[in-house]
């Protein structure tokens, strides 16, 4: 008898061929999360589960789903898995790095640009038929080139979103847990610098840190009050490094000038307020959203599914230690 997979949210049907090689699979490929109490019903006598960051996996769910073997997330973000709680039973999590890293990084000067130039707000004034021509004041916006691009966080994403700011000429600076190399500072033409220097100095913020207890609200009151009134915070990471209600006493108190989000705290909500802002622009999580990357990641994690319940190590495991018990 095959092991058993499921499959929790549509995927691609190359990876869901894939998975179908090696696995009997039970898919849900409706573009819609599973709620917990059929997640947990259609996980009876699963060894594996390829999901999304819609789907959450605690351990109330674990406990009654002892046959599980694998976790396999289509994100590089596991917060919506209890890693601890899975590598005390024995669980195996991955992940899909590596492979979004460009794709996240061009998203994010997507909303850099689109939120400086006030791109979505034109936009609108002009399907809705306000426009009645060209004039000298009209939707002026802040300038990208020769400004202070603030990068937290300087990992892979981070790193790509630095290169591409050599052609706006910028001046960038980052800050991150750990510092690294000269060697690497000067290829990518950037400064180290501590939080509040880089707030202070900044321009445009953009944040590229995982969520980890330590990163909650890492943007909250006390950060706006330190940024310049015309910079622009970019958050194209995780929804909770942003305290949104601090978020909107900044914007309308004028303590910074705009915001483009692509991650909320409660998604697939946001702060209400958010919503009637022209200085913000909502983009509903699509950072890795092109054709090429969520393929890839989906096949990266059948990869890692299979891997793992063929008695191999899969790629991308996020807890080894279930691999020494």
């Amino acid at each position: 008898m095959r092991p058993k997979v499921l499959v929790t949210r549509k995927i691609f049907d190359e990876a869901l061929n894939l998975l179908g090689k090696h696995f009997d699979v039970e898919s849900n490929q409706r573009d819609l999360p599973v709620i917990p109490s059929q997640l947990v019903k259609r996980l009876q006598g699963k060894l594996g589960a390829v999901t999304l960051l819609s789907c959450v996996f605690d351990d109330k769910v674990l406990a009654v789903c002892p046959e599980l073997k694998i976790i396999s997330n289509i994100a590089v973000g596991f917060n919506n898995i209890d890693v601890k709680a899975c590598t005390r039973r024995g669980v195996m999590v991955t992940n899909t790095p590596g492979v979004l890293d460009d794709t996240t990084a061009d998203f994010t000067w997507c909303l850099l640009l689109a939120t400086a130039r006030r791109v979505v707000e034109g936009d609108k004034f002009f399907r809705t038929g306000k426009w009645k021509g060209w004039g000298l004041m009209q939707f002026l916006g802040h300038d990208v080139h020769r400004k202070t691009l603030g990068v937290v966080g300087f990992g892979r994403i981070g790193k790509g979103v630095a290169r591409r700011a050599k052609g706006f000429d910028m001046r960038v600076i980052y800050t991150d847990v750990q510092r690294v190399d000269e060697a690497t500072e000067r290829e990518y033409g950037v400064m180290y610098v501590d939080k509040r220097t880089l707030l202070r100095e900044s321009d445009f913020v953009s944040l590229h840190v995982p969520l980890f207890p330590e990163t909650t609200h890492y943007m909250s009151h006390a950060e706006f009050t330190l940024m310049k009134k015309t910079a622009i915070l970019i958050n194209a990471s995780r929804g909770p490094v942003v305290d949104e209600k601090a978020l909107v006493k900044a914007l309308k108190e004028g303590k910074i000038a705009g915001a483009g989000l692509d991650v909320y705290e409660k998604e697939p909500k946001c702060e209400r307020a958010l919503i009637g802002m022209k200085n913000v622009i909502l983009a509903p999580h699509i950072a890795s959203a092109s054709v090429e990357t969520r393929a890839k990641m989906a096949m990266m994690a059948a990869q890692n599914c299979i891997a793992a319940l063929s008695g191999q190590r899969p790629p991308n495991l996020l807890n080894q230690e279930v691999l020494g018990r």
